[in-house]
């Protein structure tokens, strides 16, 4: 066929799949009583501050939204206790974590990440025809962010750091982030992805904005989409110093976030008994998750955010598709030591249950058989 040849850089990306949607379950099973465990998302709905100024956003549909962002930042600058020119606004932190690697890597500069980490790191890289160096995790499924220290080369530009990590559901503690950059300096910005940071309940569990304000070369993503209850109308942010996000807004789309998502952002920014409902019940039902894991002696990731990384001795791909036939839909994971792995959203009780009462039914049971 004629035409444009695709750069062999593009021809061997791999296709990001998300959480399989309950519509396309629907479709293809004629199951209709589904809970999605799939994709991490607030099962408790979306905050309802954000829900009426999306309400009150609608008349003005027909214009184009605030390129910059400008209320949202300033909200978000107050509340963070920095300068509006310190934030830039995202379409998700997937357009951040890509936004990251078209304005750093040129041909054949690396990023270092970490070999159990969030998928969608490596995939930017690639987009832009970087290499993305993965290291080893350490016991436990946690980041070794001293290995990864130690893998910046002269090439290095970019460190990406899942803190929570999405698929593990582990941490990088004070003490282990402090003695990386004990390492590492300012030769790289280092990116500290925290989606997740909002549900996350331990004393040594390190504020990467904490960093920022000790000159350090960092960047902090964050998200709406998640303990806001955001996640289908695609808003996060990054907080960084001036130089780095003015060097990003050199990349950034016009226009990127709608005038809807700034504004439910801003509202559920300033719906704190929202977050805190959300956060204690996270809390409580992981606990039990845990617990009733722990009861069946299913292997499991201990995590301190909204899923839980499981392993079975069976297919993932097959349990997939048997879950789903009981209306129940989770996430396989796969790469380097997570074969057979799958994570599983933290759900309302109901959810839970349903989730527990199909994994008797397949894998106890199939056990026990």
């Amino acid at each position: 066929m004629g035409g444009p040849q695709v750069p062999d850089y593009i021809r061997r990306l791999a296709v990001y799949v998300p959480g399989k949607p309950i519509e396309e379950v629907q479709r293809e099973l004629g199951v209709r009583d589904i809970v999605k465990l799939a994709s991490n998302e607030n099962p408790l709905g979306t905050s309802p501050k954000a829900l009426e100024a999306i309400r009150q956003a609608l008349p003005e549909l027909n214009r184009y939204p605030d390129g910059s962002g400008y209320k949202l930042r300033k909200a978000l600058a107050q509340r963070l206790a920095v300068d509006m020119d310190q934030i830039i606004l995202g379409n998700g932190s997937c357009e951040l974590i890509e936004m990251l690697a078209r304005a750093y890597l040129a041909d054949g500069d690396e990023a270092v990440i970490s070999q159990q980490s969030f998928v969608m790191y490596e995939l930017a890289v690639n987009q832009v025809n970087g290499r993305a160096i993965a290291v080893p995790t350490a016991p436990g499924r946690r980041h070794d962010v001293v290995a990864m220290a130690k893998a910046v080369g002269e090439r290095t530009k970019l460190v990406y750091i899942a803190n929570p990590c999405n698929p593990t559901g582990t941490y990088v503690t004070r003490r282990e982030l402090d003695e990386y950059f004990e390492i590492v300096g300012d030769r790289v910005l280092t990116v500290l992805d925290q989606a997740y940071q909002e549900y996350v309940d331990r004393a040594d569990y390190p504020d990467g904005l904490d960093d920022l304000r000790k000159g350090r070369n960092v960047i902090v993503l964050r998200t709406f989409s998640k303990i806001y209850g955001l996640a289908g109308i695609r808003i996060g942010y990054a907080v960084s110093s001036p130089e780095v996000i003015a060097t990003l807004n050199r990349v950034r789309s016009p226009f990127n976030t709608s005038s809807l998502a700034q504004a439910a952002a801003l509202a559920a920014l300033d719906d704190e008994e929202w977050a805190t409902a959300s956060r204690t019940h996270n809390l409580q039902e992981l606990k039990f998750l845990e617990a009733e894991l722990s009861r069946r002696g299913v292997k499991f990731t201990p995590s301190v955010t909204n899923f839980v990384l499981i392993e079975f001795d069976e297919d993932v791909q097959k349990l997939f598709l048997e879950f789903q036939k009981r209306g129940v839909i989770i996430r396989p994971v796969g790469g380097p030591g997570l074969v057979n792995c799958a994570r599983v959203s933290v759900g309302t009780r109901k959810e839970n249950l349903r989730f527990l009462q199909a994994l008797d039914s397949l894998v106890l049971a199939a056990t026990a058989g």
